[in-house]
């Protein structure tokens, strides 16, 4: 089984290219939507957060109030770090008892979908590092118009991230997300080709 990690800065269309990897037949595990099941009410990692935060971080329905625990940590770097130390742990946990389970399957190619992979660290985990790459412009309008933040909001996620340079210089493979999704379609189609290539591959 071939471990692949994928990552991008907010706003590249790290999602676009799993959707299709998935298409072609590989197995999607998504931190993202882990991390959300991880802080579900009634978890030990949302009781953690409320203790870490207080209680103000919850909606009246007693589930996480994303938005603003997001507004909180993106504006404070030790708040971040508070969190990244609760969720992420539970996170890896979680991710690697969906992986044996794709390994028990049979699967040929899992993909983790991981937005905060240079940042942790984590390149060296995976056979390969898939980079979803933008300028950050284009990160920037993408952030603006798809997801309603403001600028002076959308700099600051972009500049909570790892850098451009720091998710390059980890790449196995890079795929250029600036273009159209007819090219993005080829990108994608051409990476599944070379990752199946690599699983036919004599393992050391």
């Amino acid at each position: 089984m071939l471990r692949v990690g994928l990552t991008g800065g907010i706003g590249a269309g790290k999602s676009e290219v799993s959707r299709r990897l998935a298409g072609y037949g590989a197995v999607i595990i998504d931190a993202d939507a882990v991390a959300r099941e991880v802080v579900e009410p009634g978890t030990p990692g949302l009781a953690a957060i409320v203790e870490a935060f207080g209680p103000g971080v919850l909606l009246p329905d007693g589930s996480l109030d994303r938005p603003k625990l997001g507004e909180m940590v993106f504006a404070d770097p030790g708040a971040r770090q508070r969190l990244n130390e609760i969720v992420h742990p539970l996170v890896a946990v979680r991710m690697h008892d969906l992986e044996e389970r794709a390994a028990a399957a049979g699967t040929p190619v899992v993909v983790h979908d991981v937005p905060l992979l240079a940042e942790n660290g984590l390149a060296s985990q995976y056979d390969v590092v898939v980079v979803v790459d933008v300028a950050p412009r284009v990160q920037l309008e993408r952030l603006v118009r798809e997801r309603g933040l403001d600028r002076s909001q959308a700099q600051a996620r972009i500049a909570a991230q790892a850098s451009r340079a720091d998710r390059l210089a980890m790449a196995t493979y890079v795929v250029d997300n600036s273009g159209s999704l007819a090219e993005l379609d080829r990108q994608a189609g051409e990476l599944w080709s070379e990752l199946r290539r690599r699983t036919r591959q004599p393992r050391g």
